[in-house]
């Protein structure tokens, strides 16, 4: 069967920045790429077919991405287990779901209690399982997948969540997926995974995303605008503002991570997945502002040198350019997403935020250090 080879995409020098570049709506970088197909017989690699019902088990999957994904699998019609501690329900209802959409979806999903790190339990349970596909959404670790590997030697496709931290910082963007990585990035096991994989002779996928957003999003990313724009607040934003960041919708991804089962296109390769434009900060606080039907947010730049936030973190993106090119998601799986960043934005606002609750109490600590100040870089 034909393997698609590592995708050569030519990187444009990107010149950076104009304040134009702040507008809401972001920054779409049109990229012209190329494609070199090569014919191989993939060693080792075993396909397997998405028509077919499958036996799948998700790693995690009882928070935010697993939520998503488990739904369209067993709408696809997959056996869908979860392997997890138990310390949170299965079947959760998602915001939005109808009571017989749930029913449905609790009545099918199947649960695998234990600990990932438990080796033996892991190798002894999924041995007596045994499972077509696995999809592991919480690895951090290398360690952490081989009694996973060992225990399913006949496994057709292991598709795993990575993360496009994992890039060395530089000033040629977007990444694209052959660019260098950070060994000594906090998403080293990642790349240790990813490195794993490759050397096992699996079938496997890796899926890059960047920052992702959506409704029960556990991380405080559009969370942390809503909450001040809802409380009236200004908006403190480190430096200049018009550092250049990119979000990508959880069902996006979710849809993204159900296209490359069994595409034979996508064994054994990665794939940046995201949002097609790219977002200043300050652009990002309007965007946020328009979704929850807020005025337009008083945005209060800061010299992040100037204070010592302790170990708080005093905004939620990497105070850098940080975007990655989709393109090759785009071209080889045929995949797109569906949301642009406003649309994105206003789903999770109204199916989170608009009932008037929060999933984390607000913490204005260090927004009050900041304003305190009144230190403001124009």
């Amino acid at each position: 069967m034909a393997k698609m080879m590592m995708l050569q995409q030519h990187q444009p020098s990107f010149s950076l920045l104009t304040s134009s570049l702040s507008d809401f709506n972001g920054a779409k970088l049109h990229l012209q790429v190329q494609y070199k197909r090569k014919v191989h017989q993939p060693k080792g690699a075993l396909y397997v077919s998405a028509s077919s019902e499958k036996k799948i088990l998700i790693m995690g999957g009882t928070r935010f991405i697993g939520l998503f994904l488990s739904r369209i699998l067993v709408k696809e019609g997959h056996q869908v287990t979860l392997f997890t501690r138990g310390k949170s329900p299965i079947a959760k209802q998602l915001p939005g779901e109808s009571d017989q959409d749930f029913a449905d979806f609790s009545s099918k999903i199947l649960h695998l209690k234990g600990d990932r790190k438990d080796y033996d339990f892991v190798k002894s349970s999924l041995s007596a399982e045994g499972f077509d596909v696995v999809y592991d959404i919480n690895g951090r670790e290398a360690e952490e997948v081989e009694p996973i590997l060992e225990a399913l030697p006949k496994l057709e496709q292991y598709i795993y969540c990575s993360s496009a931290g994992v890039y060395l910082k530089s000033d040629i963007l977007p990444h694209c997926e052959e660019d260098a990585v950070d060994p000594k990035s906090r998403h080293k096991g990642k790349l240790e995974t990813e490195s794993l994989l490759q050397s096992k002779g699996v079938n496997w996928t890796s899926i890059r995303p960047v920052y992702i957003y959506g409704p029960l999003n556990y991380n405080p990313v559009e969370e942390w605008f809503f909450h001040r724009l809802k409380a009236g607040r200004p908006i403190p934003v480190p430096n200049s503002g018009i550092q250049i960041s990119q979000l990508g919708h959880v069902k996006d991804l979710a849809t993204a991570f159900l296209n490359v089962l069994g595409n034979e296109k996508a064994s054994r390769e990665i794939f940046n997945i995201s949002g097609e434009k790219y977002v200043t900060f300050d652009g990002l606080a309007k965007a946020c502002a328009k979704a929850g039907g807020f005025p337009e947010p008083e945005i209060v730049h800061y010299n992040p040198k100037e204070f010592d936030f302790g170990k708080k973190k005093a905004f939620p993106f990497r105070d850098q350019h940080f975007f990655a090119s989709v393109e090759k998601a785009k071209h080889v799986l045929g995949w797109k997403p569906e949301f642009d960043l406003v649309e994105g934005l206003t789903d999770s606002y109204n199916l989170d935020f608009g009932r008037g609750t929060f999933r984390k109490e607000a913490d204005f600590t260090t927004d009050d250090m900041i304003l305190s100040k009144k230190l403001v870089l124009q």
